[in-house]
């Protein structure tokens, strides 16, 4: 295997010295206003913005493993703001404008993640940029323009998406075989496990109680049920997002959909020119299967991507370690698009869970006859949108009519999905297609869009 370090959690944790120790766990039964299970971004930022509305609250964190174990420590380091699902689907429950409104909304948490970390003294490799989706074939340059059409057609701001050609794409990151790039400007390159790690403190700071090493093994109303004891509260949030299915009567709410990272060795300085990847801006590709990068504070490479898309029966990692597969495909994603890295060392590798609804459509709600809230289906976009499930969750608890609480998104329902192994084929079959829809692509010279792609599309409802 051509890699140094295969798991341990992600690359984030050995950045900032290693997987961090246990929290004590839950001492037994308690009794607060609110427990929230899951210490990733999503419940840390509910419990920000509760403490923040209501300081006298008492709130209790339960996490299986520590704060930030899951997708808030492992994911790509992108605070994007952005809209990444159907806008065509909220339509079934909210209105077009509702919809414009929710998407400037989130447009806003870039600003407001920054707000926290200087208020809170969150040193998280903080640095507002751009992010660069490339075409590397007409084809893809089709697609980034219908997308840019599609945006300007739900009143983006112009200031937001720039669609620019193959020399100044290129000009900016000496991406191989550049078409050009749709621009998104004012996004965040951040550091995730020092962000989570981060709030994770803030929170305490406020009296929020965050129990580590405490399994929840059922959510009813006004009680969670752990095997370290009982947690009655009036309100409960579940924030357990690409972990969803493991808790009793969800197994089939949102399946934890693999994504995984490599980490090159530091880059060297003459190299950088070389690439011309100078801005620290954030940088992906229009293919179909995607991948997701971002230059490191140390000037390193983070390469993500789908790799091996689902375990079948939700099953999910060891601590981070990912397949040789994957590692190759990444290595291979990498070369594609900055064949200038060939011969770079990979110094670290691994794989965490997303949560995906049958929908492919975020969720948020509080169910007011049980006291039971959610979010999550962030669908990969979870580092800024679990910043507005926060202000909304909080919204939600304190049973506050806001602006936020109207949005389309809010006490969403899609349907469950299926059984196995029909989800398994569904998720490989639709990755499958993907690929072949790309390597089709590639050898037609990229002239026109895969069929194949479409048709994947429809076999999962994406």
């Amino acid at each position: 295997m051509d890699v140094k370090k295969n798991g341990d959690v992600s690359f984030w944790y050995a950045d900032i010295g290693g997987v961090p120790g246990y929290r004590p766990p839950l001492p037994g039964d308690v009794e607060v206003d609110v427990c929230i299970v899951g210490a990733g971004f999503t419940g840390l930022w509910t419990a920000y913005y509760l403490k923040e509305a209501e300081p006298g609250l008492s709130i209790a964190v339960v996490e299986k493993e520590f704060a930030g174990f899951g997708a808030s420590g492992r994911n790509g380091g992108w605070c994007s703001g952005e809209f990444g699902w159907s806008r065509e689907k909220y339509l079934s429950s909210g209105t077009r404008e509702g919809i414009i409104e929710w998407e400037r909304q989130l447009r806003t948490t870039v600003a407001e993640v920054r707000r926290v970390t200087e208020k809170e003294g969150i040193d998280c490799d903080y640095l507002l940029t751009d992010c660069l989706t490339f075409a590397q074939s007409p084809a893809q340059m089709e697609r980034l323009r219908e997308d840019y059409e599609e945006a300007m057609s739900w009143e983006v701001p112009a200031t937001r998406l720039e669609l620019i050609d193959g020399p100044e794409a290129a000009a900016r990151i000496r991406v191989d075989k550049a078409h050009g790039a749709l621009v998104r400007h004012d996004v965040a390159r951040v550091q995730p496990a020092k962000l989570v790690r981060g709030l994770a403190e803030a929170v305490e700071r406020r009296g929020v109680a965050i129990y580590e090493r405490t399994a929840v093994t059922g959510i009813a109303e006004g009680r969670v049920s752990t095997d370290r004891g009982t947690v009655k509260a009036k309100r409960i949030v579940r924030a357990t997002e690409g972990f969803t299915h493991g808790i009793p009567g969800n197994e089939r709410q949102w399946i934890p959909m693999n994504s995984a990272i490599i980490v090159t060795e530091p880059v060297p300085d003459d190299l950088w020119r070389e690439i011309g990847w100078e801005g620290n801006q954030l940088l992906a590709d229009a293919s179909h299967a995607y991948c997701y990068a971002q230059r490191t504070r140390e000037g390193r490479i983070a390469m993500g991507g789908r790799g091996v898309p689902y375990r079948f029966g939700s099953k999910t990692d060891v601590r981070g370690q990912t397949q040789p597969e994957t590692i190759h495909a990444l290595k291979e994603i990498l070369y594609r698009m900055l064949p200038q890295t060939r011969g770079l060392r990979l110094d670290h590798a691994w794989c965490g869970v997303l949560g995906v609804p049958r929908d492919w459509c975020a969720t948020v709600g509080l169910d007011p006859r049980t006291g039971i809230g959610w979010a999550g289906g962030y669908v990969g976009l979870g580092v800024s949108t679990s910043n507005f499930s926060g202000q909304t969750l909080a919204d939600l608890v304190l049973d506050k009519h806001t602006e936020r609480t109207s949005l389309p998104w809010v006490n969403r329902r899609p349907r469950k999905w299926e059984v196995e192994p029909f989800r398994w084929l569904g998720v490989h079959g639709m990755y499958w297609l993907y690929h072949k829809a790309d390597r089709n692509e590639a050898s037609t010279g990229g002239r026109a869009t895969s069929r194949l792609a479409t048709l994947a599309n429809a076999l999962t409802g994406r």
